[in-house]
C-alpha cells in the first residue's frame, strides 16, 4: 500500500511539474502564408488560431527591395509596439533580420554600411534601421479605418501581416516586446 502510495505521488508530482514547465514556456506566433492563418502557440500547443489574415499584395517570399509589398519568411521578434497607429494597432518586427541583411548584401542590394548597421543592431538586441533598401516598419498591425471587405477579398498590405482590429485586439493578450514570429 505504501508503495502504492509513492508511485502515486511521483506520477501526480511529475504531471505537476510538466504542467507547470509549459506554463512557463514562451507564446509565440507561427503564421502561415498560404492558409492565411496565424497560430497563437505556447511550445507545441496552440492557444489561439486567427483565419482570413492579409500578407503582401505580392505574396511572402524574399523581400528584395523597399515597395515591393512582400511579407518576409523568416524568424522575427516583436520589438515595438505602438497603439496608436493608423492601423489601430501596430506590432514591429526586429526585420530586417541578419539573414535578410546578409542575403541583400550578398546579392548587392544592401551597402555595406547598411549591412554592418542590422548586424550590429541585432547584436545589441535593438531595433534594427527600419530605413533600408530592402524595407523596414514589418510587423502584425489591424485595419484601423480600412475596409474589412477588402481585408477579407484581398492581400492588401505593402509585407506586413494584418488582421481584423477585433483579431489585433484578441492577440494583444499574448503579445509583448520579444514575442517570437515565425512565418513561413
Amino acid at each position: 500500500m505504501k508503495r502504492i502510495r509513492q508511485i502515486h505521488l511521483l506520477l501526480l508530482s511529475t504531471v505537476f511539474f510538466s504542467t507547470a514547465l509549459s506554463a512557463n514556456e514562451a507564446v509565440w506566433l507561427s503564421i502561415d502564408t498560404e492558409s492565411l492563418t496565424l497560430e497563437v502557440k505556447r511550445g507545441d500547443k496552440t492557444l489561439e488560431v486567427m483565419e482570413n489574415i492579409s500578407i503582401g499584395r505580392n505574396g511572402a517570399g524574399t523581400k528584395k527591395k523597399v515597395g515591393d509589398d512582400v511579407t518576409p519568411i523568416g524568424t522575427y521578434k516583436i520589438k515595438w509596439i505602438n497603439n496608436k497607429s493608423r492601423f489601430y494597432k501596430f506590432y514591429g518586427f526586429n526585420y530586417p533580420s541578419v539573414d535578410n541583411a546578409k542575403v541583400a548584401f550578398d546579392e548587392g542590394r544592401l551597402d555595406d554600411y547598411s549591412y554592418k548597421a542590422v548586424v550590429s543592431a541585432h547584436k545589441r538586441n535593438r531595433v534594427p534601421p527600419q530605413y533600408t533598401p530592402i524595407g523596414g516598419q514589418i510587423g502584425i498591425h489591424g485595419l484601423g479605418a480600412g475596409d474589412k471587405k477588402v481585408h477579407k477579398l484581398y492581400n492588401w498590405t505593402h509585407g506586413c501581416i494584418a488582421l481584423t482590429n477585433k483579431q489585433i485586439d484578441k492577440l494583444g493578450r499574448w503579445m509583448g516586446k520579444e514575442t517570437v514570429v515565425k512565418i513561413k
